[in-house]
């Protein structure tokens, strides 16, 4: 049995990183104002390169109810000195399970330009304010699948789908409104409160760029007071 590494790949591909890099002199002195200046940059790639097609991409992990780790991949929509954060039905897995352990990771990853950051805390609802902002911002068909999709729940086929979100679009018919599709109770979202972010930064020959910021105090992203910085090796 063939147990080299390249087994079961037709090829290794082998990309050398050839980033930026993140040395101390360059790091913000938050890591609310590093991620943001990340957050814009791959903002600013994805409207100049096809490479980057969605920068706020963000993978969620969580453990469901035997303790086994579960991830999945949803768009940030919220960032400030609270936290990142993503929206989604409330009777979902992914907030079931938030619902019963807080404890959550989170990665944004921008393999184009050679960039993470890790998120590691604990979940919190997001505001109802905040939520109804965000749902009303949304296009009419996308605050119509809130409607009617049972998130993780099994469904018998496509055409079920289908049904389901002809019948939300007879009972919110388009008005041109904001407000003719309301927020359902049961569609929310979820804030990571941070005690740790991490930034990672490819360089040539893996010797990657790695430091990470970890809460030592009470405060938001945005206090300096409120972390400590060490690089760690890659």
């Amino acid at each position: 049995m063939d147990t080299s590494p390249s087994a079961g790949l037709a090829a290794v591909r082998r990309v050398d990183y050839r980033g930026d890099g993140l040395v101390e002199s360059d790091l913000a002195a938050s890591p609310f104002l590093q991620a943001q200046a990340w957050i814009d940059a791959a903002l600013a790639a994805a409207d100049e390169r096809d490479d980057v097609p969605e920068p706020t991409a963000i993978s969620v992990a969580t453990v469901d109810e035997s303790g086994a780790p579960d991830v999945r991949t949803v768009l940030m929509r919220f960032f400030d000195e609270r936290g990142p954060g993503f929206v989604t039905n409330l009777e979902s897995a992914k907030s079931r399970e938030l619902q019963a352990d807080p404890r959550v990771a989170a990665a944004l990853t921008w393999p184009a330009i050679y960039r993470a950051i890790r998120f590691r805390g604990r979940a919190e609802l997001v505001g109802r304010d905040e939520v109804e902002a965000y749902f009303d911002s949304r296009p009419y068909g996308s605050r119509l699948s809130a409607w009617a999709s049972d998130q993780s729940r099994p469904a018998a086929d496509r055409a079920e789908l289908e049904r389901r979100w002809q019948e939300a679009l007879e009972r919110f018919p388009d008005t041109g409104s904001d407000h003719d599709v309301p927020v359902p109770d049961f569609w929310g979202g979820w804030r990571v409160v941070c005690d740790e972010v991490e930034f990672w930064a490819g360089r040539s020959n893996r010797l990657h760029d790695r430091i990470v910021f970890r809460r030592t105090g009470e405060g938001t992203l945005a206090d300096p007071d409120a972390w400590t910085r060490q690089r760690l090796q890659p």
